[in-house]
């Protein structure tokens, strides 16, 4: 394998495809623009002109370009293509140059490869052989970019060192150029627009990765005007720059954060006041429960004691209504047989009439000593059981309390129906039967009711 054979294939693989290298060599169109103000067909030199893309672009720009280089290899890609180039030394071919006889000197990723010394020959003998107003572009990688200096740097083995901007600038103007400008190149697209974040792999790695001391040789005021508008031009971004972006861009951040969480805290703040107002709140109505359960159980309390003392009354009640209607019985027996004595079937017409005299009785119904003793109790009844129906609390506590005395459940209902219905109060003594009197008795009985009967006629 040949030396030459294999940087060509090294070019071809990590400097990039010859349209892509083209595109970026357009980035000096202003200075090469400016040359006309030199004269018609500038001469170009361009040292170590590897595949020709820069001799290709500045030809057809107008100038009067050859290249010289000294891989076989490169100047094969050159002549492929038509271009003016030898295979020479960089030292060589400047020296070999007359005074004042070029209007452009280039060098294209060289410097980095010479040694020093040979580094300060070229700028001096370039200043020699420009004339006045004529540029020198040297271009090499920018070790700004950290990735550049640390790292793809050394990736070419023929590298001598990387050399910092201010290093080339400094040696163009100590040998004596009058203007040179730092163009800084190859940097992301994205990194021109302002409104852009830079994060910090841009700080790392967005530095443009390439740049190119130009530099102009003295010449009259009106010569250096026409490139003044390329010289005052910005180029791409030094690392100091991306990462004052960057800290702005944190710092934007950092305050739009702090901004956040600052109306965050200020929400929090509100919630716990609102939070405390909510704990006043229910603090205050586990009170009022509280209170309202103590009522509650005062009042289910006092609705026990009510039902305790109503259960009483009505055992009481139930009680004195079996008393009655067993002396009720006893009395009745006692009337029963009464009214089956001879003596009381004897009376029974001259009572029946004497009844008949007085009030106009009825002649129907029944009426016996244990009817008289019910009437008598259901007064107070009635009225006690008003005063537990005027309560809904003790009317529905009654209830429950009846429904484990259906007999006299049914008693007090009866009496309410027969309350309502206006029932009278005392039932009329019955007309004695036929079969009870004798014969005079029955005589003056059939008189009587006759003689009734003409009455009412």
């Amino acid at each position: 394998m040949s030396e030459s054979s294999f940087y060509r294939a090294f070019e071809d693989r990590y400097r990039g495809e010859r349209d892509i290298i083209k595109q970026r060599l357009r980035a000096y169109t202003p200075f090469v623009d400016a040359l006309a103000m030199l004269g018609p067909g500038p001469a170009a030199l361009d040292l170590g002109c590897g595949r020709g893309e820069w001799l290709e672009l500045i030809g057809e720009q107008g100038l009067d370009a050859r290249g010289i280089d000294l891989d076989a290899g490169m100047l094969a890609a050159c002549h492929e293509r038509g271009l003016r180039v030898e295979q020479l030394d960089a030292v060589a071919a400047l020296q070999a140059c007359t005074d004042s006889s070029l209007a452009l000197v280039s060098a294209f990723h060289l410097v980095e490869h010479v040694p020093f010394y040979v580094l300060q020959t070229i700028i001096t003998e370039a200043l020699r052989v420009l004339q006045p107003g004529g540029l020198l572009i040297m271009e090499t990688p920018n070790p700004e970019n950290l990735t550049v200096g640390a790292t793809s740097f050394y990736l070419d083995p023929s590298h001598e060192k990387p050399l910092p901007p201010p290093l080339l600038g400094f040696l163009a103007e100590f040998a004596g150029f009058d203007r040179q400008r730092t163009v800084r190149l190859q940097e992301a697209a994205r990194l021109h627009d302002p409104a852009a974040a830079v994060s910090l792999i841009d700080v790392l790695e967005g530095v443009s990765p390439d740049y190119a001391i130009v530099a102009q040789k003295a010449a009259p005021a009106a010569v250096l005007a026409a490139f003044d508008a390329a010289f005052a031009q910005d180029f791409g971004y030094s690392l100091g720059e991306l990462a004052q972006r960057y800290e702005q861009d944190q710092a934007q951040q950092h305050g739009a954060i702090h901004g956040t969480l600052a109306r965050q805290a200020e929400d929090i703040v509100a919630l716990n006041r609102h939070h405390a107002a909510t704990q006043a709140d229910l603090a205050q109505h586990n009170r009022t429960i509280l209170a309202l359960g103590q009522r509650i159980d005062a009042a289910e309390a006092h609705q026990q004691q009510q039902m305790t003392l109503l259960l009483a009354r009505m055992e009481q009640a139930e009680l004195a209504v079996r008393n009655a209607e067993n002396q009720a019985i006893a009395l009745n027996q006692q009337v029963v047989a009464m009214f089956r004595s001879t003596s009381w079937r004897l009376t029974a017409p001259w009572r029946w009439a004497g009844a008949v005299v007085k009030g106009g009785l009825r002649v129907t119904g029944t009426y016996t000593l244990a009817g008289r003793v019910k009437r008598r109790l259901r007064a107070p009844l009635l009225g006690l059981m008003r005063a537990v129906l005027r309560q809904p609390a003790l009317k529905a506590a009654l209830r429950r309390v009846l429904a484990r005395f259906p007999g006299l459940q049914a008693r007090l209902r009866g009496l309410l129906y027969q309350h309502a219905a206006g029932a009278s109060d005392l039932p009329p003594e019955p007309p004695p039967a036929a079969g009870d009197m004798s014969p005079r008795t029955e005589r003056i009985y059939h008189d009587l009711k006759k003689t009734l009967e003409t009455r009412k006629h």
